[in-house]
C-alpha cells in the first residue's frame, strides 16, 4: 500500500473503534468501551507517525512520538498538537489494553468486573480528543495530493 492508502486505512480503524466505543457506552458495556477506546487512540498515534513517515508496526507510539519532539524538528503549531496527544497514548497504554482483553488473572478479576462507566468515559472522551487532534495533523502535514 502507498503511504496514503496506509494513514487513510489508520483513520479508518480509528474513526470505526470510536463509533463503536460511543455504542458500547450508550449500551453500558464499559469494558468493550475501554477497549474500543483504547484501539482508536493506538491507531490515532500510528496514523500520526505514519504522517512523518514512520513505520506502523509499533504498539507504542507514544515512545516514537517523544522522540520526535526532542528531535526538534517540527513546527511549533504541530509539536504542540502532539504533545497534547501524548498524555492519551500514555493513560491508554498496553497495560490497560491487556486488562480490558485478560483481566486480572492473578486475583482472578474478569475484564467486566474491572471497568466503571465512569473509567468507560474517561477512556471515549480521550478517544474522541485523540482523532480530533489527529485530524488536525493531518490537515497540517499531510501533503496535498494524498500521497
Amino acid at each position: 500500500m502507498k503511504t496514503g492508502k496506509d494513514i487513510a486505512y489508520r483513520f479508518l480503524l480509528a474513526e470505526g473503534f470510536l463509533n463503536e466505543a460511543e455504542e458500547d457506552l450508550r449500551l453500558g458495556r464499559w469494558r468493550s468501551c475501554v477497549s474500543g477506546s483504547i484501539l482508536c487512540i493506538e491507531n490515532c498515534g500510528i496514523a500520526v507517525l505514519m504522517l512523518f513517515g514512520v513505520s506502523r508496526t509499533t504498539h507504542h507510539p507514544e515512545k516514537h512520538l517523544s522522540q520526535l519532539l526532542d528531535e526538534g524538528t517540527v513546527s511549533e503549531e504541530v509539536g504542540d498538537l502532539i504533545r497534547n496527544l501524548l498524555p492519551e497514548l500514555e493513560q491508554h497504554e498496553s497495560h490497560e489494553k491487556m486488562l480490558a482483553k485478560y483481566g486480572r488473572e492473578s486475583g482472578y478479576q474478569s475484564p467486566w468486573d474491572i471497568f466503571s462507566e465512569q473509567q468507560a468515559v474517561e477512556a471515549l472522551n480521550g478517544a474522541r480528543k485523540s482523532l480530533d487532534l489527529c485530524r488536525k495533523l493531518r490537515l497540517l502535514l499531510e501533503l496535498p495530493s494524498g500521497a
